[in-house]
């Protein structure tokens, strides 16, 4: 009688385009009043926001967003332009964070050089989800002989250090931006494909997957329909951890010459440059490094929530 009642209270759930919603019971019920309806977007934005680094995390990520796409507009000058005159000098009120070497303005090359950083962390991520997804899937929905292969190929990867890989992919194919872009991608792309196999493999034990079938449906059908939806919180975190990465490795690249050349505004390549003057001119390097730290503890912070939000139980 009392699951009864309780159920009676929660109301029914109800479907709508692919939104659960439950009617949650409250004194409105009893006054005649509707019942209140929680999406599932509306759960998980209010499980994230109850977490405060997370929060941070979003608003770091949100504010580097701004930055690189309204660079133009708040730069203070020209990233590169230059003044023998002003070379290394410190911050003050002509240049907010000093200038460099050259007697450019460090903020504004900041400023444009988050570009850099996003279009390599979103691009890389990009390749790296494309691939992952695909090898993934497919060695977990076919198995045996395929599940091996790709495997081996992707443990292969993974024996090599990431940046002796990334070095010998951008050695190879040359030093330019596309180099970079791709040998972050391809670093990247044995994680997204393990973890997207482990929770293939998950959801191919489900019981309306077996059901999917047993009524004829196509491989193609039971993949997008069933599988890969249920992959998407999985995806969403493991991507914001490997935008943090991205960066990190794309300022590694540039660090030892072998990301984007001068005059680009890099922030590795900013770093670089700067530690020939950490004792006359500490600020020329320490900006840049600076810059590279709260940007991936943004990701990583807003990472973390995002795992929490959607998936407490998920280990990264």
């Amino acid at each position: 009688m009392s699951e009864d009642l309780q159920s009676a209270r929660r109301g029914p759930s109800r479907d709508f385009r692919g939104v659960t919603v439950r009617a949650v019971g409250d004194s409105s019920l009893a006054d005649g009043g509707a019942p209140a309806y929680v999406s599932t977007g509306a759960a998980v934005w209010k499980r994230f926001r109850r977490n405060r680094l997370a929060v941070v995390g979003l608003i770091i990520v949100g504010l580097l967003v701004l930055m690189a796409v309204a660079a133009p507009y708040l730069a203070p000058a020209d990233p590169a332009r230059q003044s023998l005159v002003d070379r290394r000098t410190p911050p003050g009120a002509k240049y907010w964070l000093g200038a460099d070497e050259f007697g450019r303005d460090i903020a504004s090359r900041l400023i444009f050089g988050s570009r850099l950083a996003l279009v390599v962390g979103m691009l890389s991520v990009l390749i790296a989800l494309t691939l992952g997804i695909a090898l993934g899937a497919a060695s977990a929905y076919w198995g045996g002989y395929v599940d091996e292969a790709i495997m081996r190929t992707l443990d292969l990867l993974l024996a090599f250090p990431y940046l002796l890989l990334a070095i010998v992919v951008v050695s190879t194919l040359g030093i330019r931006l596309e180099s970079t872009i791709l040998a972050v991608g391809l670093w990247a792309t044995p994680g997204f494909a393990r973890v997207v196999r482990g929770v293939v493999l998950t959801i191919l034990g489900q019981e309306y997957v077996a059901a999917a079938r047993a009524v004829g449906a196509s491989t193609l059908r039971v993949v997008a329909r069933h599988v890969l939806p249920n992959c998407l919180s999985v995806v969403v975190v493991y991507s914001a951890l490997y935008m943090a990465n991205a960066i990190l490795l794309e300022a590694a690249l540039s660090f030892l010459g072998l990301g984007v050349k001068p005059p680009t505004p890099s922030w590795g390549l900013m770093v670089a440059t700067g530690r020939d003057f950490l004792e006359i001119a500490p600020h020329v390097a320490t900006f840049p490094g600076l810059a590279i730290a709260v940007t991936v503890l943004g990701f990583n912070l807003l990472a973390d929530g995002l795992r929490d939000a959607l998936d407490p139980k998920m280990v990264m």
